[in-house]
């Protein structure tokens, strides 16, 4: 009986090593950095015509920003109704779809001016959104991607995230970059590259170290903002509460060696 667990046991090391081997992350290297209000507790990122928007979330506090990326000032604000818990956040249009937690309602807002146009009701949590051109892509915390129908909020289809066969969760924020979804996952200094057919996670970038832990103010001052600049090829990251927003450069990752066929 044991040898029969030690074999199992072994064979799951092997599949785990074999999966890190697949999987080795991408690291980064910091381009710029930019001021970032530490009290914006980020929750989603967008670059859209030369100007950042920001999502901020907590009870009562949350927000809805437009942002002079190089300068970190505030050029537009607009206090969310105390009622809600803000989260993600994307561009549709003209527009601007901001997600709440746990009030299962997106707010949507004119990008000009931030007026409230509606609102459209989802099921489950809110965490992360982005969109793909076609559809809204909403995380929920779970191993779980849901893509919605921008013009009505139905649910279209959804993906289960999987590194090999291991689930992922705590998907939280997006961003839709060259085909694939980036994820940031809930208390963590890795981003998934995920595909949006298969849910499979095609590779990991390891943002380690990006921030001193000596500048983060809380526990809960964790990784979490990605936006990018399409026409540009400019990439930016953020965290909750962080001081800095930092545009960096992914470094894939070296390939493994290929395995010898010469005689030992």
């Amino acid at each position: 009986m044991r040898s029969s667990l030690l074999r199992r046991s072994l064979a799951a090391c092997a599949l785990v090593a074999a999966a890190l081997v697949a999987h080795a992350a991408d690291t980064y290297r910091v381009i710029h950095s930019y001021p970032h209000d530490t009290q914006a507790f980020t929750q989603g990122l967008v670059y859209v015509d030369g100007h950042l928007y920001e999502s901020t979330g907590l009870e009562g506090r949350s927000s809805l920003r437009m942002e002079d990326l190089e300068t970190g000032r505030i050029l537009a604000f607009h206090d969310v109704p105390a009622q809600y818990f803000a989260e993600g956040l994307t561009n549709w249009g003209n527009t601007l779809v901001q997600l709440t937690w746990q009030n299962h309602v997106a707010l949507v807002y004119d990008r000009s001016n931030f007026r409230f146009l509606r609102s459209f009701h989802y099921d489950g949590e809110g965490w992360g959104l982005t969109q793909d051109g076609k559809s809204l892509i909403l995380s929920d915390g779970s191993s779980v991607l849901r893509f919605f129908d921008p013009a009505t909020f139905k649910e279209i289809r959804h993906i289960t995230v999987r590194d090999g066969s291991t689930l992922v969760t705590q998907i939280n924020e997006l961003e839709y970059i060259h085909g694939q979804i980036y994820a940031n996952i809930w208390h963590s200094d890795r981003i998934a590259r995920i595909s949006p057919t298969s849910g499979q996670v095609l590779g990991w970038i390891d943002l380690s170290g990006l921030l001193p832990a000596s500048e983060k103010s809380t526990a809960e001052a964790v990784l979490n903002g990605i936006a990018y600049d399409a026409p540009h090829d400019r990439l930016f990251v953020t965290g909750k509460l962080w001081p800095r927003i930092f545009e960096i450069k992914v470094i894939p990752s070296a390939p493994a060696p290929a395995a010898s066929h010469h005689r030992h």
